[in-house]
């Protein structure tokens, strides 16, 4: 199996071999961002700082200065600066487009840590060996919260690349109380405890999984920010409030309703006002439902809530008219019968048109077919030659059957 020329790892960059420049994403990498910069080589300033975006454990990102002028391109293993000791990561971004990232994220330059080297053999086997430990630690750390009765729960652990801090990402609905929590951790993995509280969305980020429509999460993908979604999103859209189908797999509402609820917006623009009451001869008509596709809205009586009546918006319109100058419109029924005699001849709106042609065409072949075969069935009966009456035995049976004659 062919490796990838930029990192360790047993697998080529998914479409080309750009090395991750590309759009389709680097090794497998969550939240990969687009190099559009990568052929692009803007003119080289004398002591000018080069910043370049590391990527660690899952969506987990961050910038540094590489003061040093070393040679690192994207999917290099770096040793870089952290608070206690140094963290091993790999180069998910270099060139022009990280300050662009910079200035989008507000990060501080004076605030950015510094790039030690490539990663050599022994930080990559350290580094590989706390990876390898994660899962048992967080299940022990889970164990441990229990048996304290604390109403937290632990989603993800993650290793610092030398081993001196240990970060743990726990969810919780209240405040928790980590006095003897934390001892009970350093005695138990021998390491720094860092303790960072993260939301819902955040946790099903970083675990992933697959959606409702059958691909990955949005947000262990593509999405960087979680902007908040309201119901409203969901009226708009003529949704029914349904927890059970409006909330994803954090529990929360789908970060997807916000992605057409613009769309929606400009086309209710048109619409008529979802309050609208049309008076009739048979009492006041009420809106109850909007239909988007089929430009329609649906009004019923409160005698006769069952029954529905679908009206365009643009007829609605001309009847709102009526009724702003006192006239009172034919009940719903009799406009409803007269949408309806009006016939699409070419059926320029019906969808199964050409099914129905090649249905008839179908049709007119078998009944054709049945007429041949009707035809040669005559033709050959016509052809067969009568049987001939045998006159001697008929003559034969008639003197058997005639009585004797008596002899006078």
């Amino acid at each position: 199996m062919e490796t990838c020329s930029s990192c360790s790892s047993e697998e080529l960059p998914k479409g080309c071999k750009n090395n991750g420049a590309c759009g389709t994403g680097n090794c497998n990498s969550k939240l990969s961002v687009f190099n559009w910069l990568s052929d692009i080589h803007p003119p080289s300033i004398k002591n000018e700082p080069q910043y370049i975006e590391v990527r660690f454990k899952d969506d987990r990102k961050d910038f540094y200065i590489n003061d040093s002028e070393l040679s690192l391109c994207i999917g290099d293993i770096v040793a870089v600066e952290a608070n206690s000791g140094h963290d091993v990561g790999i180069i998910s971004l270099t060139g022009e487009l990280v300050k662009i990232q910079m200035r989008k994220k507000r990060a501080k330059i004076d605030e950015l840590f510094k790039v030690y080297r490539k990663a050599s053999h022994k930080d990559i086997e350290i580094w590989q060996n706390y990876k390898n430990k994660e899962h048992t630690v967080m299940l022990d750390a889970r164990k441990i919260a229990r048996s304290l009765g604390l109403q937290m729960k632990i989603c993800d652990v993650e290793y610092q690349g030398d081993g001196s801090k240990v970060t743990l990402y726990y969810t919780a609905e209240g405040r928790v109380d980590f006095r003897q929590l934390i001892k009970d951790y350093a005695m138990a993995f021998r390491s720094k405890i860092d303790m960072r509280q993260i939301g819902y969305r955040q946790e099903s980020a970083k675990v992933g999984g697959i959606g409702s429509c059958g691909r990955e999460l949005c947000c262990s993908t593509w999405l960087t920010d979680f902007r908040s979604v309201n119901t409203a999103a969901a009226r708009y859209q003529q949704l029914s409030i349904n927890p059970q189908k409006l909330a994803g797999q954090c529990g929360k509402l789908k970060c997807c309703l916000n992605f057409e609820l613009d769309t929606y917006v400009d086309a209710l623009a048109e619409f008529p006002s979802s309050q609208t009451v049309l008076e009739t001869e048979k009492g006041k008509a009420y809106c109850i439902k909007v239909d988007v596709f089929r430009n329609q809205m649906w009004f019923t009586y409160t005698d006769n809530p069952i029954s529905w009546h679908p009206i365009n918006i643009y007829e609605v319109k001309r009847l709102i008219d009526l009724n702003k100058k006192g006239i009172n419109i034919k009940p719903l029924d009799e406009l409803q019968q007269k949408e309806e005699l009006k016939v699409d001849l070419i059926e320029e709106n019906n969808l199964h048109r050409f099914e129905k042609r090649s249905k008839s065409n179908t049709n007119t072949k078998r009944k054709s077919k049945n007429k041949n075969q009707q035809r040669t069935n005559l033709k050959n009966t016509a052809e067969k030659p009568k049987p001939k009456a045998k006159a001697n035995n008929a003559n034969s049976n008639q003197q058997k059957k005639r009585p004797p004659k008596k002899n006078k």
